[in-house]
């Protein structure tokens, strides 16, 4: 069977000896954030996720949701955990206080997010999508709204989601035809269909408030046109409880490949009535704040299904007994060897191990600098954080959860036949995976950001960021002999990704689809870039580490995967640098009537 274990001593390495947790108590509004408080907070997430969540995982998947006559039913259990885990604090534990939340940090909610999407990724999105709700009132609400709603979505009575995409239209949002019509009272009558909403209807809550793209009568075309409206399922009375229904409705459950157990609806809209969040005709600023929450949030469920692959392939390799060592039995007493003596399982679990340490590196460090974004008393030093956080973010996306689905499959993968077979939950893994490649943007909608609009966001200025904090590190430890083996990839690896870039720069004006072409291509490489400066971190504290004479084993273990990193997959920044430099028109020369 599939297994799942928090890795807590993984995620506290990274936050106490990586990245330094210790300096978010410094932070305004954070000072009760101590590591000794986050490690607290990371043991009791474990046990939910581990007692409550993962053995839901599976059972889920099997019964998923039913729909009878507009009403969705979650599968069993389901609304025990929700229960349990709103009144566990954890719907609102990085929200404001004010709103009745705990106040973390995202760096918390980070290490949280990944256990959660580990454990049961169709369950943690119903609360996932209620603090993308969350972020985007906060933010763009009147205070109004912010006193009637955020408080619910905060305690985890009510849930919220984002309703975008429609039956014509997917990512080009400026082709929405959804109708918002001013009313007297200062609402708006709202009528339209949305399609895969995700948590569109459900059981958990009491109400689900939906964030609507909509049109008013008078707005200009494109994107330029859209306004954001939130709908509740039910119109809070003056006492803030449910009353009416209001004029939303689940019309069907979409029948999916995955996330079975999480409510993926249409949603018709007939006169339902909405609120304007933010201002007419800037909706997408509005939305953009819980599209980018999301694509965080979906990368962190890239990861998290990567380390549950990882764990279950690990714990079928040590156990399946198949062929002898090339190098003699290490199983003599046996009828064969456990297949992890393999050098090709090994090459799948590496794979699989090199990606997940890695990247919860990566992620935990873009989580302290949403809080230095946030609460940092310095002007400068929050733009900075900013503009690492607008490089990252696609990255992330993108390549997380191309990664988790790669990780799945080598899940399956190693474990043969019966990785197949559905009564293991391996395969599960796959389904669940596939979609955060399509959500929130699909991976090659990041793609394109990053090339059209994060790098030369700013004048450039926010790449440069990130090459100069990169380039900042390789200058600190290039003397450093014990570094050598890493840093000197990671230059190399820097340098493959200005090469690229400039590529770009000088071709992508005279010929638009060069850097379409190369969009993929340069984020993988940015990717596996950002990765490597992780792993060169991870060496750096583990060096330490071994310096203090604690726990040889693991450290030595995280210098051998970073190895393992620099010698059999950061190498792919060659290629990726060659394909990008071919150009585009070996992907347009073919006329598309010869397709």
């Amino acid at each position: 069977m599939a297994v799942y274990k928090a890795p807590i001593k993984d995620i506290q390495f990274v936050l106490n000896e990586v990245i330094d947790v210790s300096k978010l108590a410094k932070l305004p509004g954070y000072e009760d954030a101590t590591p000794d408080t986050i490690h607290a907070i990371v043991e009791e997430a474990a046990k939910l996720c581990e007692n409550v969540l993962f053995p839901l995982n599976r059972t889920g998947d099997e019964e998923g949701c039913h729909y009878e006559n507009g009403v969705v039913r979650t599968p069993k259990g389901f609304k025990e955990a929700y229960k349990q885990f709103a009144e566990g604090g954890w719907t609102g534990i990085t929200c404001d206080p004010e709103f009745g939340g705990q106040g973390l940090p995202a760096t918390v909610g980070f290490a949280l997010q990944e256990m959660f999407t580990a454990s049961n990724q169709a369950f943690a999105m119903y609360p996932g999508l209620s603090h993308g709700a969350y972020e985007a009132l906060s933010r763009h609400g009147s205070d109004e709204l912010k006193k009637k709603f955020l408080p619910k979505l905060t305690d985890g009575t009510w849930s919220g989601t984002m309703c975008l995409t429609e039956p014509h239209c997917g990512t080009d949002l400026g082709m929405l035809r959804t109708k918002a019509e001013p009313q007297a009272d200062g609402s708006y009558s709202i009528t339209g269909t949305k399609i895969f909403i995700s948590a569109g209807e459900h059981d958990l809550t009491e109400n689900i408030l939906h964030l609507v793209l909509a049109r008013l009568p008078d707005a200009p075309g494109g994107t330029k046109g859209i306004s954001l409206f939130l709908v509740p399922k039910f119109l809070p009375k003056a006492d803030g409880s449910v009353g009416e229904r209001n004029g939303i409705r689940c019309g069907a459950l979409e029948h999916k490949m995955g996330i079975k157990a999480n409510a993926t609806c249409v949603m018709n809209l007939d006169g339902a009535t909405g609120w304007l969040v933010g201002e007419a005709n800037k909706g997408m600023t509005a939305m953009f704040v819980m599209m980018n929450a999301a694509r965080l949030g979906v990368g962190m469920q890239g990861l998290g299904i990567a380390e549950t692959s990882y764990q279950s392939a690990v714990a079928y390799a040590r156990d399946r007994l198949q062929g002898r060592s090339l190098t003699g039995p290490k199983n003599a007493n046996g009828p064969a060897d456990p297949i992890i003596v393999h050098p090709d399982v090994r090459r799948m679990l590496m794979i699989q191990k090199s990606f997940t340490e890695g990247a919860r590196a990566l992620a935990l460090w873009v989580g302290m600098l949403i809080d230095e974004a946030h609460s940092h008393p310095d002007a400068a030093t929050r733009e900075a954080a900013d503009d690492l956080i607008q490089m990252l973010t696609p990255i992330i996306k993108a390549y997380f959860t191309d990664m988790g689905s790669e990780c799945a499959n080598l899940a399956v993968q190693t474990w043969g036949g019966h990785g197949f077979i559905r009564e293991n939950g391996v395969e599960q893994l796959v389904r669940d995976a596939r979609i955060t490649q399509l959500y929130e943007g699909t991976n090659g909608i990041q793609a394109l950001d990053l090339v059209g609009r994060k790098l030369p966001m700013k004048g450039g200025r926010a790449a440069q960021r990130l090459l100069g904090e990169i380039g900042g590190f390789i200058a600190q430890h290039k003397a450093d002999e014990k570094m050598k083996e890493f840093v000197e990839p990671l230059e190399k690896a820097m340098g493959r990704v200005q090469d690229s870039a400039l590529f770009l720069m000088q071709n992508a004006m005279k010929n638009p689809d060069e850097a379409g072409g190369a969009a993929t291509d340069l984020l993988r490489l940015m990717a596996l870039t950002a990765m490597a400066y992780m792993w060169n971190r991870i060496v750096v504290a583990a060096h330490k580490g071994l310096a203090a004479g604690n726990d040889n084993a693991f450290y030595e273990a995280k210098i051998a995967t970073a190895r393992f990193f620099m010698a059999r997959v950061l190498p792919q920044t060659v290629s990726l640098n060659h394909q990008i430099k071919a150009g585009a028109s070996t992907l347009m020369a073919l006329p598309a009537d010869a397709f």
